[in-house]
């Protein structure tokens, strides 16, 4: 018996998927749309911006609270005063470029084991003042002239103030104030593609832009309230 031939119906379905038409399982899948792509992208610098600067957001975070409440942790200072003896030749004369500024703060450090850097030297006929200054630390040295005999007075203000120094850059250096530059370029372009990210959203977009006029209309009654 001779084999039936096919019927045209079939036929046609097979063309349709030889050639690839629409409906057809070898249809090649749809490009990704460019809006599609953006959203990625903005996606991807969210997160691993987000991710890069985790340490430093968290850390003024923290230390922003910290700061504000600093009077939570006013116990932790730790003072002490020493009395000593140096060179006079190194503070006598009867003016103050005779004064060897230089051999006073090494001698000083050595002898103290100080480690703030010198913010203020004052000298007159009678004395001379030395002041040293770091992230939670403070030392002053009041050297009598021309005997050469001092009272240095180095205080210790606890982890959480040295903490809250670094968050405002005092006493810090100018290294570490390009590190609260850093800082601040990384979370100004977290929020600003989170708030790209927002946009190219469509779900999220008005929710999201209701919620972003409503944080600043609060942050705004806030100040009006409790600062004008």
């Amino acid at each position: 018996m001779s084999k039936s031939q096919p019927q045209p119906w079939i036929t046609a379905r097979n063309q349709r998927l030889t050639n690839g038409q629409p409906g057809s399982a070898s249809t090649n899948p749809p490009q990704p749309v460019r809006g599609l792509r953006w959203a990625g992208l903005v996606r991807w610098l969210h997160l691993y911006l987000s991710v890069v600067s985790f340490v430093l957001v968290l850390f003024f975070a923290v230390t922003g609270l910290t700061l504000n409440h600093a009077d939570w942790f006013d116990g932790a200072s730790i003072t002490n005063e020493f009395r000593g003896r140096l060179n006079p030749a190194w503070v006598k004369g009867a003016d103050t470029i005779t004064v060897d500024k230089l051999a006073l703060v090494e001698y000083l450090r050595s002898a103290h084991r100080i480690r703030g850097a010198v913010s203020d030297v004052r000298i007159d006929d009678r004395e001379v003042s030395i002041s040293f200054r770091g992230p939670g630390y403070t030392t002053d040295a009041f050297i009598r002239r021309p005997v050469g005999t001092y009272q240095l007075t180095e205080t210790n203000m606890g982890l959480v103030a040295v903490l809250n120094d670094l968050h405002k850059g005092r006493d810090t250096g100018r290294s570490w104030a390009w590190v609260i530059d850093v800082a601040a370029v990384f979370m100004t372009l977290v929020s600003v593609t989170g708030l790209l990210l927002m946009l190219v959203l469509k779900k999220r977009r008005v929710s999201g832009l209701g919620w972003l006029l409503a944080g600043a209309i609060a942050s705004g009654l806030a100040y009006w309230w409790l600062v004008v």
